[in-house]
């Protein structure tokens, strides 16, 4: 969305720093190690975790981006308006999306400096031992692209999906 074509909406901010362009090895190696940490997982499900884990860490460009991919992926519009409420709206989503919501909350907040052995253990019930290992990557990994994103102030709205991949 530009923000030029919509007088009335507030202007875009501007980006502090260009961090892909100043470090594009980091950047290389964020990409391989988030593509790496993908396989084996269902591209939904894998989106969700992207989703959630950027909304609790208010990532406005990594929320543009993984929404737009989710709705490309086949995600319905109902379960990604819930996701922020999932625990309101457990009947949107199978036992192991939950599993891997709630194991997405424990790993990006640390609340209480550790992931539950209850929130692990449920996420085990539901994926291999592959899976998981592929599942705590991938949310580590969207923290890390959360963490450059809103430090350097990336701006939302102009991702098209499959743009980086």
């Amino acid at each position: 969305m530009s923000n030029q074509e919509n007088a009335e909406y507030a202007p875009e901010h501007t980006p502090r720093l260009a961090w892909a362009q100043h470090a594009p090895e980091v950047y290389k190696a964020m990409v391989r190690l988030d593509g790496a940490a993908r396989k084996g997982l269902d591209a939904k499900l894998f989106e969700l975790v992207k989703i959630r884990a950027s909304q609790l860490n208010h990532c406005a460009y990594c929320l543009d981006m993984h929404t737009k991919d989710a709705l490309a992926a086949g995600e319905s519009i109902a379960r990604i308006v819930q996701l922020s409420a999932w625990e309101e709206s457990k009947h949107f989503y199978t036992e192991q999306e939950l599993a891997a919501i709630e194991l997405t909350e424990a790993v990006t907040v640390l609340t209480d400096r550790f992931v539950p052995d209850e929130v692990y253990e449920r996420a085990a019930k539901h994926f291999d031992e592959v899976q998981l290992t592929q599942l705590i990557a991938s949310i580590i990994v969207i923290n890390s692209w959360n963490r450059f994103a809103v430090t350097t102030r990336m701006v939302p709205g102009h991702y098209t999906p499959g743009q980086h991949g």
